[in-house]
């Protein structure tokens, strides 16, 4: 009797496994949002402002010389950059969502090396994210530099001519400080293993702040980061 109650048990407990694997299915099936990449449709931006010396760093540490490495790291001298404009679901985001997408202008990815210093990550944002604003090429970079114009970046972060070792919540304190209305719960500071990689910033589409809980969890977790020190000039 003993026995044929502890393989009743175990099967109870196998169904509830198998129960809770099915849910952890669906919730991720719930994870893909139900307008699937559909141009225009989605619930907010991500403006991600990259820290320039630490992807310079990166890159020559990896041998890489040409395109955008080139461009970027033996220019002007750049602090943050705009990696891009991103159209978030609040559970998710969409990519891709013109196959092939739409070409862009010359004069419009010239336009916009101020603020993304490589021809190869205009396209690329375009082809992945631009292509899910539901704007035309001219009109999603000019709403990039909308967005980037809406957020005020730290003075102390401007002309860093030496290395800085600081805790994310500096990073994210000196931004909220900067930019009056911006709150905790709208910016996530993002790093590699040692160094800052990114400030993210949640926008609406109108391009005011927003809280945006997702984009906050993936914040970095680590203690400390280095910021490397600007170059180029």
């Amino acid at each position: 009797m003993f026995h044929f109650r502890l393989h009743s048990f175990s099967r109870f407990v196998i169904s509830l496994t198998l129960a809770a694997g099915l849910a952890s299915l669906a919730s991720g099936a719930r994870a893909q949002d139900k307008r699937q990449n559909a141009p225009g449709e989605f619930d907010f931006y991500v403006l991600s402002l990259s820290w320039s010396p630490s992807y310079c760093e990166e890159a020559s540490e990896l041998g890489r010389r040409g395109g955008r490495s080139q461009m970027q790291c033996s220019g002007r001298p750049f602090s943050f950059v705009v990696h891009g404009l991103w159209p978030q679901y609040e559970n998710g985001f969409p990519e891709y969502c013109q196959r092939p997408p739409p070409r862009l202008g010359r004069n419009v990815v010239t336009s916009m090396l101020d603020l993304m210093p490589a021809p190869g990550l205009i396209f690329n944002e375009w082809d992945k994210h631009g292509t899910c604003s539901g704007l035309d090429g001219r009109a999603y970079f000019e709403t990039i530099r909308k967005a980037r114009a809406a957020v005020k970046i730290p003075a102390e972060y401007l002309e860093l001519s030496q290395a800085r070792t600081v805790a994310p919540g500096e990073i994210e304190e000196a931004f909220l400080k900067a930019n009056p209305g911006l709150s905790n719960t709208a910016i996530a500071v993002t790093c590699n293993r040692t160094r800052l990689s990114e400030v993210r910033i949640c926008l609406s589409k109108d391009l005011q702040f927003r809280a945006c809980d997702e984009i906050d969890r993936r914040a970095c977790r680590r203690d400390q980061v280095t910021m490397p020190p600007i170059r180029g000039g």
